[in-house]
């Protein structure tokens, strides 16, 4: 059984049955990691107030039949809306550390282009998926693919609420 202990920014939080919860989690060391919390949704849970998303914790975890948290110590909080967090986490890697990401969650620094860069989906590189348009300004997190403003609209509303992203940091709505 491996131990490891990492700072940790919470990303996301779902729910695993009647009291536990599965934690992704994006490490200073590993990276993005995906970790099971026993009990964590009990009233009297002392991890809960730790690993809530957007929180900084110090985090302990094992693997044994998977990854599960052991312990959790809340230090500070992102100032990353949430809503960025989750996209974040469906981009991000497995066990794929990148300091400079970190480094963007702990400033005031994170931008979507800064970070879709540092992932290797450079925007000033990029055209649009559907037309060709130099310079887009969307990226569909789902498929990868960035759009220019006409063809995101292509897009159904429904959908582009939670996964598709500006450029201009904002989430398109």
């Amino acid at each position: 059984m491996q131990e490891y202990v990492s700072n940790a920014v919470i990303l996301r939080k779902e729910p695993m049955g009647d009291i536990d919860a599965r934690y992704v989690l994006f490490t200073e060391r590993f990276g993005k990691v995906i970790a099971k919390a026993k009990s964590s949704r009990k009233v009297t849970s002392k991890l809960a107030p730790h690993l809530e998303p957007g929180t900084l914790s110090k985090v302990r975890f094992i693997e044994t039949h998977g990854t599960q948290l052991i312990d959790a110590l809340k230090n500070d909080r992102t100032t990353v809306s949430l809503q960025n967090l989750h996209l974040l986490s469906r981009l991000l890697p497995d066990a794929q550390p990148e300091p400079e990401l970190w480094q963007a969650l702990l400033g005031e620094q994170f931008s979507w282009p800064m970070v879709l860069s540092i992932l290797g989906w450079d925007p000033a590189e990029a055209e649009c998926s559907s037309c060709a348009a130099l310079q887009p300004n969307y990226f569909y997190v789902p498929r990868q693919e960035f759009f220019c403003n006409r063809c995101v609209l292509k897009i159904p509303l429904k959908i582009r609420r939670d996964a598709v992203l500006s450029l201009d940091g904002e989430v398109q709505s």
